[in-house]
């Protein structure tokens, strides 16, 4: 039984393998993208919304708050990226009730790639708000000493971002095939609706460390210019 999706091959394109991974993340791109021009190509106004209008603006209001907790900065500069992740996250792994669907998520490549993604926002980010010294600056703080250990935490908590996503979708992927061997007929109908909210709260998890992350970078830096008006009032 091939559990991870590195591990189907679907089609070759030449010499080179199309696993289930690639196609299965192919689908969930193709998904969102056709899923957002069909909601927003006829976009109305109160009281005129559509029913799928008026659930991505909840969604959408939903997720800036969320960024503004998370933050407590002003959540636009901020959506498009942790709104990406959420949605392709929630997305791959809702999938997964469809028979044969193997989420992209239950592969350690995927959610490296994800987690590549938040470690390059996070100087990103950080440059954008605060210039490329106040940004590189954070890493000597408090002393020069501390360099090392600060780049290493940077690392580990990219390599934590990771193995926490796919740790999660792949133990529910392995359960759920010996469960169905044990209980075909019945185990199946929990398993879709425990898999349906296990994916959306680590959809939302990996969200909310990635803007933790941001967020957490950025009041480092703020914090001596903070502290140098508090000390001029």
């Amino acid at each position: 039984m091939k559990i991870s999706p590195d591990d189907n091959i679907l089609a070759w394109l030449g010499p080179l393998p199309i696993n289930a991974t690639l196609a299965y993340t192919w689908l969930v791109m193709a998904i969102l993208v056709l899923g957002s021009y069909l909601i927003t190509r006829r976009l109305q106004d109160i009281p005129k919304l559509t029913r799928w209008q008026n659930l991505l603006e909840i969604l959408v209001s939903g997720l800036r708050e969320q960024i503004r907790q998370a933050s407590c900065q002003e959540p636009g500069p901020y959506l498009p990226f942790i709104g990406t992740l959420f949605l392709f996250i929630a997305t791959a792994n809702m999938l997964a009730i469809v028979p044969g669907y193997i989420p992209p998520t239950a592969s350690l490549s995927t959610t490296t790639a994800l987690a590549l993604a938040v470690f390059a926002a996070v100087p990103l980010y950080g440059v954008a708000r605060n210039g490329l010294g106040n940004y590189l600056a954070n890493y000597l703080e408090p002393t020069l000493i501390m360099l090392p250990l600060n780049i290493l935490g940077e690392l580990s908590r990219t390599l934590a971002l990771a193995v926490r996503l796919y740790g999660n979708m792949m133990n529910g992927t392995i359960i759920g095939a010996i469960l169905l061997g044990i209980a075909p007929l019945f185990f199946p109908i929990v398993l879709q609706f425990l898999g349906l909210i296990t994916g959306i709260v680590q959809a939302y998890i990996f969200a909310v460390l990635a803007m933790v992350f941001i967020a957490s970078a950025q009041s480092t830096q703020d914090s001596p210019t903070q502290n140098h008006h508090s000390g001029e009032d």
